[in-house]
């Protein structure tokens, strides 16, 4: 979307400088943009509320009161600037919008701006900031946006407005560095260069995503959400007031100290915040999930015995706004555990396993656990865990309950089928799984967190008819709330195309599975959605003509980045024997749809004694080179070549459309 300039108004009323009539046509053009900009400079300890009625105040007050003189004008630096949106260079901004803008800017710098003669360690009074408009019985906030909207106001709020309104002015507006310097300056920022170099610190490395997210929902004051304001202490607060009015006909001294009262109340007594309400929580139909396209978290209904109970879910909702002392808190990697920004969606409020436990839904980005023990002492716990974009398989279950060496797992209403099997024992067929009315499955077995690993219990789901994806497919319990998604990549096909992954419940999955499902613990924790094994090549091998797979294992984590362990299986007496893992990569794209090239190496003994070095990439590699202490080539996706157990070596390939790649590590 281009990024429009205000266009030059020549009509003017009878009397009317043009500089006025001007502005006026270009705060009414561009005032949401305006508005945004205000909205993203005002500092956010205002709260949500006072900062959308501050941002429109502000870009309001902006037009000229006087007729006799034009509004002044920044003077920037002319600059062809490139707009984000557009992608195209653009003329330079016209002298009414700029005044509006330096308007707007100055007064949402006062926010925060302390006056040179007020006492430097005192709060400046609220009489000395800005003025706000007046609601009445309204809360507004824009709607709410996802993890990385909260992470980035999170970051704004940690700088100051000058530093806010010179990463908007960029983002929003596309002005060069220079020219932000200059409007900066005529703001009547102080350092105006240092404010424009720490801007540049903020969304990084990805400046792309951090505009996007700009411009989203959450920084958009005029697209708001409404609420009721706080309707019991606006009771108290009437109700109070015309006493206080009652007792000053009868008597002064009696309405001074009914005032004293009111305003010593504390602020939140009988209070009740309508985020945290329980009566608010979204609740979706029972049948909903067999009618939408939408098949995730929000198509859950919500099921327990306590789902009605309003004080156990009261005790939920204002541990997640603020988690008393006692309280312990888990988060996942790239999971906030902010309080609500609008009414979550009730999953589950039910008893299980001697806990009284809550799942809640928080705007399609997280899930939270409530558990408190019904009996005896110790603390509640609060698990946060990220589960946004999930679908059929991600979003089948979440776990209610982990005690000692077993989990309980709520299931999706669309699961149909539930047993559980071994990942180390591919040629057992798996066990019917008991599941409650309420969706709960009986205790299921947890793989090893450490020491031996004898055994790595998966639960194998089944999705209902209902859905049209009628298919079998495998979780794992990896420590989070949502369980991990097991698939699989066969082997490549001569002259077929590349193999997508699919559901590891063949044959040839399970056993591929069998010796890598101990290198999962290493993902413990991690917050990992999914885990896909490769067969990305085949290689026979030197001396005896047996073959060898190459696997590279790769779990994509709900943030986005993913880590791969590359894991060589050679022929083995047992079918659970461990692959040997050849390659640790952390944050990379290999392996995925953007990463499907890879080389990767390792030393291989022989049963002569002989030591080799053995390499394969994947089925666009058509050339392998070993240098170093060791030097060899062969055509084609494999190499092996006679080298010392410790011996030192490069490996390269060429592909077949052309470049290179280097083995990984």
């Amino acid at each position: 979307m281009p990024i429009h300039q205000p266009t030059q108004r020549s009509a003017t009323a009878p009397g009317e400088p043009l500089a006025v009539k001007q502005a006026e046509a270009a705060l009414v053009e561009h005032y949401p943009r305006l508005v945004r900009l205000a909205y993203v400079v005002l500092p956010p300890s205002l709260g949500r509320h006072r900062r959308v009625l501050a941002a429109h105040a502000a870009v309001q007050r902006a037009l000229p009161v006087t007729r006799t003189a034009p509004a002044r004008t920044a003077q920037v630096p002319a600059q062809s600037r490139r707009s984000p949106e557009a992608g195209r260079a653009e003329a330079p901004a016209n002298a009414p919008y700029a005044s509006m803008r330096l308007r707007v800017l100055r007064t949402a710098l006062a926010y925060e701006r302390r006056p040179r003669w007020w006492p430097g360690r005192l709060p400046v009074p609220a009489a000395l900031r800005p003025t706000l408009p007046v609601v009445w019985g309204l809360r507004l906030f824009p709607r709410a946006g996802g993890v990385d909207e909260l992470a980035l106001d999170r970051a704004l709020s940690e700088v100051p407005g000058a530093v806010r309104a010179a990463f908007a002015l960029q983002l929003l507006d596309g002005l060069p560095e220079t020219a932000v310097r200059a409007l900066l300056a005529e703001a009547g920022v102080d350092d105006p260069a240092g404010a424009v170099r720490r801007a540049a610190r903020l969304g990084r490395p990805d400046r792309a995503s951090a505009q996007v997210l700009l411009r989203s929902g959450e920084f958009d004051p005029c697209t708001v959400q409404t609420r009721p304001s706080d309707l019991l202490r606006r009771r108290h607060r009437v109700r109070a007031a015309a006493l206080a009015a009652a007792l000053c006909v009868v008597a002064g001294t009696l309405a001074v100290a009914a005032g004293n009262d009111v305003r010593n109340e504390a602020p939140g007594a009988g209070v009740t915040v309508p985020v945290l309400d329980p009566a608010a929580l979204l609740r979706t139909a029972a049948e909903q999930w067999a009618d939408t396209s939408r098949i995730d978290f929000t198509a859950w209904p919500v099921r327990g015995d306590r789902r009605g109970d309003g004080e156990l879910l009261g005790r939920a909702l204002r541990a997640w706004s603020e988690p008393p002392g006692d309280v312990k808190v888990t988060t996942t990697p790239g999971t906030v555990d902010v309080p609500p920004a609008q009414p979550p969606r009730l999953l589950f409020a039910g008893e299980v396993d001697g806990a009284a436990v809550v799942l809640f839904h928080d705007g399609g980005v997280r899930i939270v656990r409530y558990a408190e023990p019904l009996a005896g002492g110790g603390g509640a716990a609060l698990d946060f865990a990220r589960t946004d974009d999930a679908d059929v398989t991600t979003g089948a279950a979440v776990v209610v309950s982990r005690t000692g060496e077993k989990a309980r797992f709520l299931l999706a209403p669309w699961i149909s089928e539930t047993t559980t099997r071994d990942l180390l024992t591919p040629d057992t067929p798996g066990r019917p799984l008991e599941v409650g009315p309420d969706g709960i499955t009986a205790a299921v077995e947890r793989p090893a967190a450490g020491g031996g690993c004898d055994a790595w219990p998966v639960l194998q789901l089944r999705s209902s008819e209902r859905i049209v994806e009628n298919h079998a497919f495998l979780v794992t319990d990896l420590g989070d709330l949502a369980p991990a998604h097991l698939t699989y990549t066969p082997k490549p096909g001569r002259g077929a195309p590349a193999r997508q992954p699919r559901e590891a419940t063949g044959p040839e999955a399970l056993l591929a599975w069998a010796r890598t499902a101990c290198s999962l613990r290493a993902l413990s924790g991690s917050g990992v959605r999914a885990v896909n094994n490769w067969a990305f090549a085949e290689q026979r091998l030197p001396e005896g003509g047996a073959s060898a797979e190459w696997l590279c294992t790769r779990a994509d984590t709900w943030r986005g980045p993913g880590r791969v362990l590359v894991q060589f299986l050679q022929p083995a007496a047992s079918p659970t024997a461990p692959a040997a893992v050849v390659a640790d990569r952390n944050d990379t794209a290999l392996c995925s749809r953007f990463g499907q090239h890879i080389l990767a190496g390792t030393h291989w003994k022989a049963a002569s004694g002989r030591w080799y070095v053995l390499a394969a990439g994947s089925r666009a590699v058509n050339r392998i080179e070993a240098t170093g202490q060791v030097r060899g080539a062969a055509g084609g996706p494999t190499l092996a070549v006679r080298a010392p157990r410790d011996a030192s070596v490069e490996l390269t390939a060429r592909l077949r459309e052309g470049g290179t790649l280097a083995a990984v590590r």
